[in-house]
């Protein structure tokens, strides 16, 4: 295992797990419950760099970056979502401890939701963060649809991001999914921007962090086209659920939440007004609140 300071918020480290899954130590309280971090598809542990010290006097805090994005450089590894629920596994078992609670964004929020039906000793507790998971058939957001038609088409997802790279550069691709994601960039701290640009930068595996990306998009969009794997998991969780979604999501659509929050009557819904896809970029504060205001449900 590797180690350094990352930036002001946390302690970087490298652990080997049938490959390198780098993670941030944000501190917190050791008496209180252990925090995962799971970031969606293309995030990182960045993407809770405003959220995570909001929890660490209550909290244990640990975000991680998924093999193939942030600094977990893939290698040999297929970043499918399945895989990435082992890699999950793992992590709580080898490098928390565990039990812990899952805090789970988007494509993070599907592996958070798999893991804790699989593994229950392992997750005390899961907070879905605008979470990918089914709904009922509506009319996709249309940039929203292109975008991901191309990502699912081989070869032209391929090119498609070759061609950003060259035109938009690694700045303009985190400005491009912030705006995808429905974040405002001059509500985002510009340090913050800079560290995400930064971190594409330095991507050592280029052409291999890009397929880890196309095929971890690709295995989202096939367990979203048949939801029945996903809503036996859902049914199969047995800790306390927070389920927390933005109104105005342009890749989950919110008719995705309330449906989830129907037939799961025992899990407590936040629907935030004005909110987008990411919530722990556009409202830290409020997000925060919301979770450490549940999080005694997880010890009764």
């Amino acid at each position: 295992m590797t180690a350094e300071d990352d930036g002001l918020r946390g302690r970087s480290a490298t652990v080997d797990l049938d490959g390198p899954v780098h993670h941030v130590d944000y501190g917190g309280a050791d008496a209180g419950p252990t925090v995962v971090l799971v970031h969606g598809l293309g995030g990182s542990h960045l993407n809770w760099d405003l959220f995570a010290p909001l929890l660490t006097p209550h909290a244990r805090v640990h975000a991680l970056d998924l093999p193939g994005f942030g600094r977990s450089e893939p290698g040999h590894r297929l970043a499918t979502v399945r895989n990435n629920v082992a890699v999950l596994d793992r992590f709580v078992r080898d490098v928390t401890g565990g039990p812990v609670v899952l805090v789970g964004n988007s494509m993070g929020g599907m592996i958070s939701l798999l893991e804790a039906a699989r593994a229950p000793a392992r997750v005390s507790g899961l907070v879905l963060v605008d979470p990918a998971v089914p709904g009922p058939r509506g009319r996709p957001d249309r940039r929203v649809a292109a975008t991901f038609a191309m990502y699912a088409l081989p070869g032209v997802g391929e090119r498609w991001l070759a061609a950003r790279h060259r035109s938009r550069g690694a700045r303009g691709a985190v400005l491009d999914m912030l705006d995808l994601c429905g974040v405002d960039p001059a509500t985002v701290p510009a340090q913050l921007i800079d560290r995400s640009a930064e971190l594409i930068d330095q991507r050592e595996d280029v052409a291999g962090m890009d397929r880890a990306f196309l095929t971890a998009a690709r295995s989202l969009l096939l367990l979203l086209a048949d939801p029945r794997l996903l809503r036996r998991a859902m049914a199969q969780v047995t800790a306390p659920v927070l389920l927390v979604h933005g109104e105005l999501d342009r890749l989950v659509p919110v008719s995705a939440a309330r449906d989830a929050a129907r037939r799961h009557p025992r899990w407590e819904y936040v629907e935030l007004a004005g909110v987008g896809h990411v919530p722990q970029l556009q409202c830290p504060q409020v997000l925060a609140k919301h979770v450490l205001d549940w999080l005694p449900a997880v010890a009764r």
